[in-house]
């Protein structure tokens, strides 16, 4: 919920704000997806599999979430492509947060120590997620009750899927069922960031700006997955 606090930005510029908020979540969600989850669903299959059956279904199931959110984006019947890039933003961070929620919860019981880092990481690049809903939200709507709604609703979801944890730990506990919705919800998150947010970021921004955002999300995410 940080992440909505970006509402409150006061800027004369507000084109320009929303451009690098745009830019920043693309190379948010785009590090997050190759860096994190895909390792993360590799690291599943990899116990199963050798390397090639691994890498083949961590592709499919990501040509499976793209696929998806590109009929959810062409279906999306709205004028206003800051408001569809918001709701198609919380759409994916759901389906994202929730496997988060239960991954946290389950090394949490096994290793406490390793709970609390696991936790802090995702906070820590949770908050950028959060500025992914709110900004577009807000500049497309003008109201900061939708964009707190919205923010909240997916923000919500990785307690969530504790919640789910602790009532079917000994059914979800499962190779397959991690590796397919981690590499399902990076090629949601891959489409979004290049094909949504990206294009849109740039089409008011300079150079330098481009740069300096897509550079900020990057090391964010990388400091919140290796560094800690």
């Amino acid at each position: 919920m940080f992440g909505y606090l970006f509402v409150f930005v006061k800027t004369e510029n507000k084109r320009r704000l929303i451009s690098n908020c745009l830019l920043f979540s693309s190379s948010v969600m785009l590090t997050v997806s190759l860096f994190d989850i895909i390792p993360s669903s590799y690291t599943y299959l990899a116990k199963v599999y050798l390397f090639i059956p691994s890498i083949l279904i961590i592709a499919i199931s990501g040509l499976f979430g793209a696929l998806l959110i590109h009929v959810i984006n062409t279906s999306f019947k709205s004028q206003n492509n800051l408001y569809k890039i918001g709701i198609t933003s919380m759409l994916a961070l759901i389906i994202h947060n929730i496997p988060e929620g239960i991954i946290t919860f389950i090394s949490t019981t096994n290793n406490t120590k390793l709970g609390i880092v696991l936790a802090f990481s995702i906070a820590l690049h949770n908050i950028p997620e959060g500025i992914t809903i709110a900004v577009p939200i807000y500049y497309s709507t003008k109201s900061k009750k939708k964009a707190f709604i919205y923010t909240f609703i997916s923000s919500i979801s990785e307690p969530l899927g504790a919640l789910i944890a602790y009532f079917l730990i000994d059914k979800i506990n499962n190779t397959y069922f991690f590796s397919f919705i981690l590499s399902f919800t990076a090629g949601i998150m891959i489409y979004l960031s290049i094909f949504e947010l990206l294009v849109e970021g740039i089409k008011y921004s300079k150079i330098k700006d481009i740069f300096i955002s897509m550079l900020l999300g990057f090391l964010i995410i990388i400091f919140s997955v290796y560094i800690i």
